[in-house]
C-alpha cells in the first residue's frame, strides 16, 4: 500500500484546493496573515477580509507602520481581536529584529507574538517547503481518527502523542503540498459531522472507520456551563446631528483597543457618565432589547440604553479615547460585531431607500 503521504498527495493533485488567494505569491507574509485569519474562521468568510487586508497592508513594513485603529478596522467582523493586535506586534518585531523578513526556524517564528508552533510550521512549510509538521484543528481531526488517538486533542498528554505522529507522516518531498493537502482533507472530507469516508484517500487503514467510530474522534472537549455576565451600553445620540458617542476599550481584555459604546454596570449610572463626559441628558434613557454575545469562556448580555445628549464642552473632542461616530460617514476604526450591528440598526435609512 502506498504511504499515507503518497495517497494524500495523489488525492490533493486531483481534488485539493489550489486557487485560494493566499496560494498566489505564496510568501511567508501572505501565508502568515491567512493562517491567523483562518483560526476559528471559515475559508469563505476569510477570503474577502484577506483580500482587503492585503490591498491595504501588502507587506510586513506596511502593517508595522499602520495605525492600530486602522488594522482593527480591517479586522472588524472577524472576531478574536487579539489576533489583529498580535499581527501588528509581530510585524513590528519582524521589522526591528529581523529586517522585515521571517526567520528560518520554527522556534524563531513561534517566538513572535500570536504565533504558535503549528502556525509557525505552516508558514515555513507552505511558503518555503520546509519539512515541518503542523497540528491545527483539521489535522488533529484527521490524525485522531486515522490512528484512533483518544483524549481531547488540546490536552498536553494527547499533544505528546499527536506531534510525533504529525512529524513522522510529513514527507521531505513536497512538504508544502502535503501540508495544504492534510488541511484540505480535514476541511472538506474528514469534517466534524458525517465525514465523507467513501472518498477519503487514507480511509483504507483508518482505525476509527474500521471500528465504525468516526463520530467518537476527536474526543469532545469536556462540557462546562458558560458563566453569564451583564453590562449596560450607553447609546448616546448627539441631538445636533445624531452622531453616537464611542469610547476606546482598554488595550487588553475583550475587544481590546476597539471602539464600543460606553459601558456602565447599571442604568442608573448613565447620568454619572454623562456628567463625567460634559454631556447634558436631554431625554430619559430608554432601554432596548437585550443582546447576548458568546465568547469562548463566557456569555455577555448587553442591554442598550438610548438617550439624546448635548455637549457642554469639548471633553469628547479633546479626548483620544472618546469620539462622535457618524454611521453615515463612519470613521475607520475597529468595532466589535455586536456594536457594529447595533449601530447599523440605529442608522437612519439613506435617501431613496424603503
Amino acid at each position: 500500500m502506498p504511504s499515507f503521504a503518497e495517497r494524500l498527495l495523489a488525492w490533493y493533485d486531483q481534488h485539493g484546493r489550489h486557487d485560494l488567494p493566499w496560494q498566489r505569491d505564496r510568501s511567508p507574509y501572505r501565508v502568515w496573515v491567512s493562517e491567523i485569519m483562518l483560526q476559528q474562521t471559515q475559508v469563505a468568510t476569510v477570503i474577502p477580509y484577506f483580500e482587503r487586508f492585503m490591498a491595504r497592508f501588502p507587506s510586513v513594513a506596511a502593517l508595522a507602520a499602520a495605525p492600530l485603529d486602522e488594522v482593527l478596522h480591517h479586522w472588524s467582523g472577524l472576531g478574536y481581536y487579539a489576533r489583529a493586535r498580535n499581527l501588528q506586534a509581530a510585524a513590528c518585531a519582524l521589522m526591528s529584529q529581523h529586517g522585515g523578513e521571517f526567520p528560518a526556524t520554527v522556534d524563531e517564528v513561534a517566538s513572535l507574538p500570536g504565533i504558535g508552533r503549528s502556525t509557525a510550521g505552516a508558514i515555513l512549510a507552505l511558503s518555503r517547503g520546509l519539512q515541518v509538521p503542523i497540528l491545527d484543528g483539521n489535522v488533529k481531526r484527521v490524525l485522531t481518527r486515522h490512528r484512533a488517538v483518544e483524549g481531547w486533542p488540546d490536552t498536553p498528554a494527547t499533544l505528546r502523542l499527536l506531534w510525533p505522529l504529525a512529524g513522522q507522516l510529513t514527507p521531505a518531498a513536497r512538504a508544502a503540498d502535503y501540508t495544504q493537502a492534510i488541511m484540505d482533507l480535514g476541511a472538506t472530507l474528514c469534517v466534524r459531522r458525517q465525514p465523507a469516508c467513501e472518498r477519503c484517500p487514507v480511509a483504507e487503514d483508518c482505525v476509527a472507520r474500521a471500528r465504525g467510530e468516526q463520530a467518537a474522534f476527536p474526543t469532545a472537549r469536556p462540557r462546562k456551563t458558560l458563566p453569564r455576565r451583564q453590562t449596560v451600553m450607553l447609546v448616546l445620540k448627539r441631538a445636533s446631528d445624531g452622531a453616537l458617542m464611542l469610547a476606546r476599550r482598554p488595550p487588553s481584555g475583550i475587544w481590546g483597543g476597539l471602539w464600543s459604546f460606553p459601558e456602565v454596570a447599571q442604568a442608573i449610572h448613565c447620568a454619572d457618565f454623562c456628567a463625567s463626559a460634559d454631556l447634558d441628558l436631554l431625554t430619559d434613557p430608554v432601554p432596548g432589547p437585550a443582546v447576548t454575545h458568546t465568547f469562548t469562556h463566557f456569555q455577555l448580555q448587553i442591554t442598550p440604553l438610548t438617550a439624546a445628549v448635548r455637549e457642554r464642552g469639548s471633553r469628547c473632542m479633546d479626548s483620544p479615547d472618546l469620539l462622535w461616530y457618524n454611521a453615515l460617514a463612519p470613521a475607520a476604526v475597529g468595532l466589535p460585531r455586536p456594536v457594529a450591528d447595533l449601530i447599523h440598526s440605529l442608522a437612519p435609512p439613506l435617501e431613496g431607500t424603503p
